[in-house]
């Protein structure tokens, strides 16, 4: 010890005890009164106390959300809209794809910005962006400005669920990087579809624009938050590294990577099916099988329930065996379930045989949506924000266009399991195929500690 250089005052951490610079392994030892029993902490969160890990948690799974939530709060509204605006249901459904437009181009943009400037500026100049853009669409007086501020808003909560995984990258790896981002994915999975759930609760006690109040409210709740707790996880040197200094080498040294592509598109195609159920749902269940609002919320929280048991399932399955193979048993279960609602569907087993199926399908999703995440982050961690971006962007984008297929199959005719689940199908079978030939589960390495 005699023979080490004098530590910095940014050496010393929060215990008191002495941070030695990273060796060449990447490795950081930390150095309390016994250094030869220290232990080797491989990430930085990894010396992180557990009532710090929980913090983060709750605020970047809170900065997560923001983004579905921007984009779903307020769906049950548009039957109110269409009367408010006297103008069709088309249109209305204009300003959802313009939101989605607008979030998918904003990750884009926040993702490889994160990667060179750091996490907190991006992400507490586009969360203004979206502060300023739900007041306006709170007071917007017609249909065309009421779009233009959806796509803004969706811009601006694109740097959430970027910079929150991006963080979570920065500072852990391996096995808790899986646990980490399963937290993560648990909230990505379950916002979208607890969100039309609370937007109808909202509109019981306030008119559509207050919805778009309260979205500003949340703005500027993680804004605050942000100042606040969030620090700068993203070392300047790491900002600046060679090969990786400008967003097209960011973009090119992750779209090299084979298992990066594979899992995209595994993520993308299981996003699609998820989503092709929410946007089918109302429709089938309200309309088909006469569900009411109560009925209808219920069963959003049963599938709820399903991705949560997924999630926190795969996290663990994944840290022993791999996330890989938690990806072999997911994608073909997606595939499995899609076929047994059509099954179901066509033997006239009612509703049970829609729904029973449909809650295996949203389990499996989130048996996928974490493991997707860690093989994509895990491999390139230089580039965390840029390949999040990606993911989230291929996330919403694919499934835009996707979705609609529903009813383009119904041929005009009331949307039935069938129809449904024909599109799940097809996301499960393209996922499936991504994974064996693109992906090739046995050539991805087993996790670090």
């Amino acid at each position: 010890m005699s023979d080490a250089p004098a530590p910095d005052r940014n050496e010393i951490t929060a215990t008191g005890s002495v941070r030695v610079p990273r060796p060449a392994t990447g490795a950081i030892r930390t150095l309390g009164s016994n250094p030869a029993t220290a232990p080797i902490v491989l990430h930085p969160g990894d010396a992180m106390p557990t009532w710090r890990r929980v913090l983060y948690i709750v605020l970047l799974g809170a900065l997560t959300a923001l983004g579905p939530f921007t984009i779903d709060l307020y769906l049950p509204a548009f039957p109110i809209l269409e009367a408010d605006f006297d103008t069709t249901a088309a249109m209305i459904q204009l300003t959802l794809t313009g939101t989605t437009i607008g979030f998918a181009l904003g990750q884009l943009v926040v993702g490889p910005l994160s990667d060179k400037l750091g996490r907190r500026v991006p992400l507490l100049i586009v969360t203004g962006l979206h502060i300023v853009a739900s007041a306006a669409a709170a007071f917007a007086p017609d249909l065309v400005s009421l779009g233009v501020t959806r796509v803004l808003m969706g811009a601006g909560a694109a740097a959430g669920g970027v910079v929150a995984a991006a963080i979570v990258r920065d500072l852990f790896g391996g096995r808790r990087l899986v646990v980490m981002l399963s937290r993560l994915a648990l909230v990505s999975g379950v916002a979208p579809v607890l969100a039309p759930l609370v937007g109808s609760w909202l509109l019981q006690v306030m008119p559509w624009r207050g919805i778009f109040v309260v979205l500003a409210v949340y703005g500027v709740v993680m804004l605050v938050s942000a100042l606040i707790f969030i620090p700068e996880t993203l070392p300047r040197a790491r900002r600046q590294e060679r090969g990786s200094t400008t967003i097209w080498q960011r973009y090119r040294s992750v779209f090299s990577d084979r298992v990066f592509v594979g899992v995209l598109i595994i993520g993308g195609m299981t996003f699609s099916g998820l989503f092709s159920y929410l946007s089918a749902s109302s429709f089938l269940f309200q309309q088909s099988y006469g569900f009411d609002a109560q009925q209808y919320g219920l069963l959003f929280a049963a599938n709820s329930v399903g991705l949560v048991i997924g999630v926190q399932t795969a996290s663990r399955l994944a840290a022993r065996f791999g996330p890989q193979w938690v990806l072999a048993f997911s994608t073909s279960a997606l595939v499995l379930t899609g076929a047994a609602i059509i099954v179901g569907d066509q033997l006239h087993l009612g509703v049970w045989g829609t729904v029973v199926p449909l809650f295996l399908f949203m389990t499996t999703c989130g048996f996928t949506f974490p493991c997707v995440q860690v093989l994509a982050l895990d491999r390139h961690g230089n580039a965390a924000g840029t390949a999040q971006s990606i993911i989230g962007a291929t996330n919403f984008g694919v499934a835009g266009i996707i979705s609609p297929l529903v009813g383009g199959l119904s041929h005009g005719a009331p949307i039935s399991p069938t129809t449904m689940a024909s599109v799940m199908v097809g996301c499960g079978v393209i996922a499936a195929l991504s994974l064996w030939f693109i992906v090739r589960p046995r050539t991805v390495a087993q996790l670090a500690p």
